[in-house]
């Protein structure tokens, strides 16, 4: 999940005051260049028959330190070392499953929050990958709420082989905020790449869905997703593709979170109350999944998720590290080898990662 953004509004005087300079905020292009990296020192990989690929929400390399604007935290501002701990243990379980495609949610890229590490080339150089695409979803040059500072956070595809034509497809703005929240809150976003392996090249597509929304903002953000894996298929392409969705699968036993998310001081469903946490309640969206689950290959299938729930769960609030609800996929539109999830590694971020074996057509 990502993030509540608290007493935005303060930061009108901050928009009056520099309306001479640069904007403050990247509002971004419906599609646009993805941000390309390269590590500094590439190694050579032949093509392969066979691949492994995963997803991960990485939580800005803070492991399980009590951010605010998750679970019921109230860090703001990481110290340096604490960030590069979190994201050696990362890179350690990178370097331990050896995927071949990484899907990266909230990675952080010079903000203020994470010591401005540029997590993203961090991750080329302290791993085995040589290539990767980012695509902002929230860039500022300063939110003065919470004295977050400087932010830029977004998603990333990290490649041991070249990426081509790297783009980033916006997708809509949250329909249930006011003009001056939405104008400084998160832009979510896909960002689709070419793989140039020799002889068998094939897409890659990463997504970060919105988890707050309270109107159908994440319907239109989940068929804006499929929507460009149809784009794909129709040319008669092949594509892997994954990403934190924020929704359960249509054939969760649990829909509501309320009770199991709220912090100290807050109360939901006392008193024969009705009002749900933003985030938590999914009975409304429940078959938003559907679609992609009809016309795409998982990596988790329904009738195994469904066999053994527990073990493909993928997200647990807060500090808590009994996970709960499974958030995080990856889909193809051929087959799926071996899926997994990877349940130890709960202490390294709020999601856990999530593999499969992709043999290329």
């Amino acid at each position: 999940m990502i993030k509540r953004i608290h007493s935005l509004k303060t930061i009108i005087l901050f928009g009056i005051i520099f309306t001479s300079c640069d904007p403050i905020v990247h509002e971004f292009n419906d599609i646009e260049d993805a941000v390309m990296y390269r590590a500094n020192i590439i190694k050579d990989v032949s093509a392969q028959d066979t691949i492994k690929v995963m997803t991960w929400n990485i939580r800005f390399g803070v492991a399980r330190l009590r951010f605010f604007g998750d679970g019921c935290g109230d860090r703001v501002i990481m110290t340096n070392s604490e960030v590069v701990e979190g994201l050696e243990g990362i890179a350690e379980k990178i370097k331990q499953e050896n995927p071949d495609i990484l899907f990266i949610q909230e990675a952080d890229v010079q903000s203020k929050k994470t010591g401005y590490i540029d997590q993203a080339q961090w991750l080329l150089d302290h791993t085995d990958f040589n290539y990767g695409a980012y695509g902002s979803m929230w860039e500022s040059q300063i939110i003065l709420a919470d004295g977050l500072g400087r932010v830029n956070t977004g998603n990333l595809i990290l490649s041991k082989w070249k990426l081509e034509n790297a783009e980033r497809y916006q997708l809509p703005l949250r329909g249930d905020q006011d003009a001056l929240t939405q104008f400084f809150y998160l832009r979510r976003n896909v960002i689709k790449a070419k793989v140039a392996m020799p002889g068998k090249s094939f897409f890659v597509v990463n997504t970060h869905l919105t988890a707050f929304a309270t109107d159908d903002t994440k319907q239109k953000h989940i068929d804006g997703f499929k929507s460009i894996l149809d784009g794909i298929s129709a040319e008669g392409a092949y594509f892997i593709a994954g990403g934190d969705l924020n929704e359960i699968p249509p054939n969760a036993s649990k829909m509501d979170y309320c009770l199991d998310d709220q912090c100290e001081g807050e109360s939901f469903h006392s008193g024969g109350e009705t009002e749900h946490k933003e985030g938590s309640y999914f009975e409304p969206e429940i078959t938003w999944l559907s679609s992609l689950f009809n016309n795409y290959t998982p990596a988790i299938p329904l009738d195994v998720y469904g066999a053994h729930e527990m073990g493909h769960f993928t997200h647990s609030p807060d500090n808590k590290l009994q996970l709960d609800r499974k958030l995080d996929y990856l889909w193809t539109n051929t087959l799926w080898l071996n899926g997994m999830t990877h349940q130890e590694a709960t202490n390294l971020s709020d999601h856990i990662p999530v593999s499969a074996l992709w043999v290329i057509p």
